[in-house]
């Protein structure tokens, strides 16, 4: 699972959605061997069940670092279990929506005309900016937030380079593999998702760029923790940490018009495999997963039962 961030997203939008998923015909009868192999993974991962069907939540984060040691060698194997996946967040989108970015590029990588940074952030944040352009010897006064919280995430941060594949990478490659059918959850219409980027005002993005303000000046320390945090189960540990605060924050998640619809895409996905017999492997972000409200919230707060790490 790539970065979150929008030069991450556009690529998605010429893409169509996921493959529709297809139910194999016998539903696996075993479950507990599936539980018990995935808690050695090093991905967090849930089992609730209802009725004839298991949903097994998956809680991947962008960005493993390789000097993290995890095996995937365990989740491979659950993958293996299952009927069906879901994986990643797809949009419905063409050609033109992505011509449409770069028609219209300098909305998205330049601030108003006239106005800077300062005009936007307290004296306070645009004191923390301005260390941070001094320390990189960057100039982010004049570039959009949008590009303004990637650039300090991927490029002073560098928290997405030098990384081992994640857990989506690895179910992925094993479904593939076996030929289990894979759906991505549809979040929505890429045509809507452009017009969001285009007409959203800087100050929608404030808060994404003081998380990643934020994110940039704890350095690569927390990344590294962030990364074992995921890999030893430490749900709380990761949610807090800046750089899972930051990607929250930012788009898509923390867009007020584009998140919720994600989320309410995730969790209609994970009610209807609940609906189905048969094994179904979700791989989703883990924020999305046990962030306030999220969708272990909603399952408890249904009465279903909810096995896995602690997530509050």
């Amino acid at each position: 699972m790539k970065t979150r961030l929008v030069l991450a997203i556009c690529g998605a939008l010429a893409f169509a959605g996921g493959v529709q998923a297809q139910v194999q015909s016998e539903p696996a009868s075993e479950v507990e061997p599936i539980v018990v192999t995935a808690r050695r993974s090093g991905a967090p991962m849930w089992t609730v069940t209802a009725g004839d069907s298991t949903v097994l939540l998956v809680g991947a984060i962008d960005g493993v670092p390789k000097s993290v040691a995890w095996r995937p060698d365990a989740l491979d194997a659950a993958t293996l279990r299952a009927n069906r996946i879901l994986l990643g967040t797809g949009v419905e989108g063409s050609l033109s929506d992505i011509l449409r970015l770069i028609w219209r590029s300098r909305t998205l990588t330049r601030l108003p005309d006239g106005r800077t940074s300062a005009d936007y952030l307290s004296p306070e944040w645009q004191a923390r900016l301005d260390a941070l352009e001094a320390r990189y010897r960057v100039d982010h006064s004049r570039k959009s937030f949008l590009l303004s919280s990637r650039d300090l995430l991927t490029d002073q941060l560098d928290f997405d380079r030098d990384t081992a594949d994640d857990a989506e990478d690895v179910v992925r490659r094993a479904a593939r593999k076996a030929r289990i059918p894979v759906q991505a959850v549809t979040g929505g219409r890429g045509d809507q998702m452009v017009e969001d980027l285009l007409t959203a005002p800087p100050e929608r993005l404030v808060p994404c760029m003081q998380a990643a303000i934020e994110a940039t000046e704890a350095g690569a320390g927390p990344v590294q923790q962030r990364g074992e945090d995921w890999t030893r189960f430490r749900v709380r540990a990761v949610l807090d940490s800046p750089l899972e605060k930051a990607l929250g924050r930012c788009w898509p998640w923390g867009d007020p018009t584009i998140g919720p619809q994600l989320r309410s895409a995730w969790i209609e996905g994970v009610d209807k495999a609940l609906a189905e017999p048969g094994v179904t492997m979700a791989v989703a972000p883990l924020n999305l997963l046990g962030g306030e409200d999220g969708v272990l919230d909603r399952l408890k707060a249904k009465g279903l039962e909810v096995s896995g790490p602690d997530w509050r």
